[in-house]
């Protein structure tokens, strides 16, 4: 057993919320890709070809509930077994989510008002840069050098929670405008979470950069 702080319990609290609506929204949606009735409005794309949204709904959910663990300090300090294994999990939860995305980018025909070029080669990119990140972080570990670890881990992190950010940016302009964006709009705005996600990345892996200078002075 290891003891998790209140900081890491609250940590976790706004992780899972913060995730809640695209998982569980992904979740539900499974049913109808196998012959159930529609709950939500229906997917015609995914309908058609249900096998990369079903493991891209699965791996994301994983990579991003599971994946928020792992970041815990008591977890690392006290189970460093335990953060390995569910690390392995996350790591191929990770890649199974970029590559199915980067599947369903290219496979599904997306009206223009739903997938313009801006977000169709921004889409292709990061996934194949999550794959990348992913892959170093494993590198690293191996290489025992643990802050490039956390670091590719975090950005990679950011890519995958990209439809949380979009989800929340989303619900904000639609009560702003009542209106979903669409076309080059809505590419600007799901281009913009990842940037939004990745800035945030890069601001802790710098204060974390700067904690370690601290300590070694």
């Amino acid at each position: 057993m290891f003891f998790i702080s209140r900081r890491e319990w609250a940590f976790l609290a706004l992780v899972f919320l913060y995730s809640f609506i695209p998982a569980v929204v992904g979740l539900v949606r499974l049913p109808e890709l196998f012959g159930a009735p529609a709950i939500i409005p229906p997917n015609p794309r995914a309908v058609i070809e249900p096998l990369p949204i079903t493991l891209h709904i699965l791996g994301s959910s994983v990579f991003c509930l599971v994946g928020a663990v792992q970041f815990l300090p008591s977890l690392r300090r006290y189970r460093p077994a335990l953060h390995r294994t569910l690390g392995r999990v996350v790591a191929v939860a990770g890649c199974v989510s970029a590559l199915t995305g980067l599947w369903m980018t290219v496979s599904y025909a997306f009206p223009d008002a739903l997938q313009g070029p801006v977000l169709y080669g921004t889409r292709l990119m990061l996934s194949l840069a999550m794959v990348a990140l992913i892959a170093w972080a494993i590198v690293a570990a191996r290489l025992r050098d643990f802050a490039a670890h956390r670091a590719a881990m975090l950005r990679a992190y950011a890519i995958g929670q990209g439809a949380s950010t979009q989800t929340a940016l989303f619900l904000v302009g639609m009560t702003l405008f009542e209106a979903a964006p669409l076309g080059f709009s809505r590419d600007l705005l799901m281009v913009g979470a990842w940037v939004i996600n990745l800035a945030i990345a890069e601001l802790l892996i710098r204060r974390a950069f700067a904690a370690r200078i601290s300590v070694a002075v």
